[in-house]
């Protein structure tokens, strides 16, 4: 509790849940779109002001740490905690430090951002402390902005934005160029699963930035700002491998996004689903951020009578996200533990 540890009562408490990827995989550092959904799993921060410090205890994690303000990132939790307050005075806003409590109940390094997480629930708390006159989309770039360039993860900004303004239940469409986003309801009579076996991410961070600077040097090539300005598949098949695989997996799924709140807005979850099963099967073959392992949970998955299911997330490790019919959560549930005694199922 926040008063055992730090001796004194919070002042202020912020929540953001964590989330999946539905369509949208490695498209929003290519000003792409993206179709995340919130989970019901969040990471929630209580906070009180402190000067010249910040402070935070992880009850997951059992560990109190504590800097300077102004002090660089240390490559540990309170790395996002000291970046949030960074970039908010960076913005100018009047931020002179703060003690954390942080409770989650996110699983970590399943794929499901609980970085993102996190740092808005962090911002939350941070603009009621200090009375910071910030909306919800000014919070997800700030986290944004903390993430890149405080702790030095060069992510796009869709987790942070489902993080700050998703609903439970929806869909958000984000153009993370233009940053317009759209809350589209779920197929009726339908159900998010995560399937997370639990295998470690593989060279996670390296992968990933190896494939932000392919999807670069891609759009380079093509005279474009980025792949986002790519409108037809045929276009990038002047390009060498591996950037030719790398641009037609972001191209194809772009249009993917598209193509799936047109489902979702005719309720239409085969078709959704169809786009899910073309989503991973993309992220394998082409983007080759897939591993063996969740290549087969997602064909078990199909067995087992999900509508669609794709990773989520980066990649190379990380969970499976399923669309199954409400009615066969139960059957569904029971088929995969039995091939996966292992296996941890959220939803």
């Amino acid at each position: 509790m926040f008063q055992e540890i730090f001796k004194t009562l919070p002042e202020a408490v912020g929540t953001a849940p964590g989330r999946v990827n539905l369509l949208g995989e490695h498209t929003d550092y290519s000003e792409g779109y993206v179709l995340p959904a919130p989970l019901p799993y969040s990471t929630t921060v209580e906070a009180a002001k402190a000067k010249g410090v910040v402070e935070a205890y992880s009850e997951t994690l059992k560990e109190l740490r504590a800097r300077p303000i102004g002090q660089g990132p240390e490559g540990d939790f309170l790395d996002y905690l000291a970046g949030v307050l960074w970039a908010l005075k960076q913005a100018g806003h009047p931020v002179d430090g703060a003690r954390f409590y942080i409770k989650s109940t996110l699983p970590m390094g399943a794929g499901l951002s609980s970085s993102a997480a996190l740092e808005v629930a962090a911002l939350k708390a941070l603009r009621s402390l200090y009375r910071l006159e910030l909306d919800d989309k000014a919070l997800a770039l700030l986290a944004q902005k903390a993430e890149v360039e405080y702790v030095g993860v060069r992510c796009g900004v869709m987790d942070q934005m489902v993080a700050a303004l998703g609903e439970l239940g929806k869909a958000l469409f984000l153009d993370t160029r233009t940053l317009e986003y759209a809350l589209y309801p779920l197929p009726m009579g339908t159900k998010l699963l995560v399937l997370d076996p639990g295998i470690p991410r593989r060279l996670a961070e390296a992968g990933y930035n190896e494939r932000r600077r392919e999807c670069e040097e891609a759009a380079r090539l093509l005279g474009v700002r980025a792949l986002r300005d790519v409108a037809d598949l045929c276009f990038v098949e002047s390009l060498p491998e591996p950037l030719l695989k790398r641009a037609r997996h972001v191209v194809s799924e772009n249009q993917r996004v598209l193509l799936g709140v047109e489902a979702l807005k005719r309720g239409d979850k085969e078709g959704f689903g169809r786009l899910m099963y073309l989503s991973h099967r993309s992220l394998s073959q082409d983007f080759e951020v897939s591993l063996p392992e969740l290549d087969l949970l997602v064909e078990k998955a199909k067995e087992a009578g999900a509508l669609g299911a794709k990773l989520t997330g980066a990649g190379f490790g990380g969970a499976v996200v399923a669309l199954v019919l409400s009615a066969e959560e139960t059957r569904f549930k029971e088929a995969l533990t039995r091939l996966y005694p292992g296996l941890r199922v959220l939803g």
